[in-house]
């Protein structure tokens, strides 16, 4: 799997905008075969930062992710909304999605 998370910190004037924007986008790369997660939230500490978390499960999905259309509609318009370069953590790991956590589990 190819766990991304990514952080975005929108102009000011666009957070408002930000996830309707992001929607077909959103839409798009959710519905690729490759396609584990992405999901958005917003950082409680920066209102204007927003977290994208996405998994791939191969690094050919990750690949056809970002040659997609969707991908590059998303990355021309993305620029003239962001407010500084986004922070990216991009890992391969043998893990396909999300695990339990081992140290909270739900009392009866």
């Amino acid at each position: 799997m190819i766990f991304i998370a990514v952080r975005f910190t929108v102009r000011p004037d666009h957070r408002d905008q930000w996830l309707s924007r992001v929607a077909d986008f959103t839409a798009a790369t959710r519905a690729e075969p490759g396609n584990l997660f992405f999901e958005w939230s917003t950082d409680t500490a920066d209102p204007n930062r927003f977290i994208l978390l996405e998994a791939f499960a191969s690094p050919e999905a990750g690949a056809d992710h970002v040659a997609s259309p969707h991908f590059k509609t998303a990355m021309s318009w993305m620029p003239d909304v962001v407010a500084t370069t986004p922070d990216i953590i991009n890992v391969r790991t043998d893990t396909q999605g999300w695990s339990p956590m081992a140290e909270i589990t739900p009392r009866p």
